[in-house]
């Protein structure tokens, strides 16, 4: 699968050396354009639809975390290209694709390269189009506590769950809705062979009433019932994986 990239890297040396490795080791990446800092990096993003941004963290004007606070909604994977190891923590919470450390290491950059690759080319098949027909297979029951005793729902009439606080809303596939004291981890671990993903810290959703996946950070799924619900950018790898 061809990915659309660009370099940030304020040192012209390292941008040199990462577009050659590219060009002779990664033939299905395109080098659309280079940045030296954030300014113009933001120019390049906003200007250009990208899959993928090699990104330096310590620039002038700026550092990584900044460019990517200013583009806001990221569309694009990331991948980190620094000599510094202490940065990895932040960018795992920017939700960085893979942490490369300088000098660079060719197999590592084939790796992450790769990794990318799968991630787009199974958004690129989810996106706009109907994902995989619903099933009627019966994957099992729940019970849910009431005060009186428990009620028995088959997981399948399950479309997702929502989190609030420590209760757990289960909204049906014949619109009913459930309010229940248990807690969504509660749910996610009862539901863990019933084909349900944890797309979100505050939704889990029955994969089989998935009709329709939009790429963005995380993206979002559609519902048989026309719900969308976004999808963390950490969860995204997960939620993929159902559909490959």
């Amino acid at each position: 699968m061809k990915l659309d990239a660009i370099i940030v890297e304020d040192e012209q040396t390292s941008r040199e050396i990462l577009r050659n490795y590219l060009t002779k080791y990664c033939p299905n990446v395109t080098v659309l354009g280079e940045a030296a800092n954030v300014d113009e990096a933001l120019v390049l993003i906003r200007n250009n639809d990208l899959d993928l941004v090699f990104l330096d963290v310590e620039m002038p004007y700026g550092n990584a975390f900044d460019l990517l606070d200013k583009v806001g909604d990221v569309d694009f994977e990331t991948i980190f290209v620094t000599a510094y190891n202490h940065y990895a923590i932040d960018a795992l919470n920017a939700h960085a694709s893979y942490y490369l450390m300088k000098p660079i290491s060719i197999d590592e950059l084939i790796k992450a390269v790769d990794y990318v690759t799968e991630i787009k080319t199974k958004e690129d098949a989810l996106q706009n189009q109907v994902l995989v027909p619903k099933t009627n297979n019966v994957n099992g029951k729940i019970t849910i506590p009431q005060q009186d005793g428990f009620e028995v729902i088959e997981a399948s009439n399950i479309l997702y769950c929502k989190a609030d606080d420590n209760y757990t809303e289960i909204y049906l596939n014949n619109e009913r809705k459930k309010l229940v004291s248990k807690t969504l981890k509660y749910f996610e671990l009862a539901l863990k062979d019933s084909s349900f993903a944890r797309v979100h810290k505050s939704y889990l959703v029955n994969v089989n009433e998935v009709i329709k996946y939009v790429k963005g950070k995380g993206g979002s799924v559609v519902l048989s019932n026309g719900k969308e619900i976004m999808v963390s950018a950490s969860k995204k790898a997960d939620l993929l994986a159902y559909f490959k």
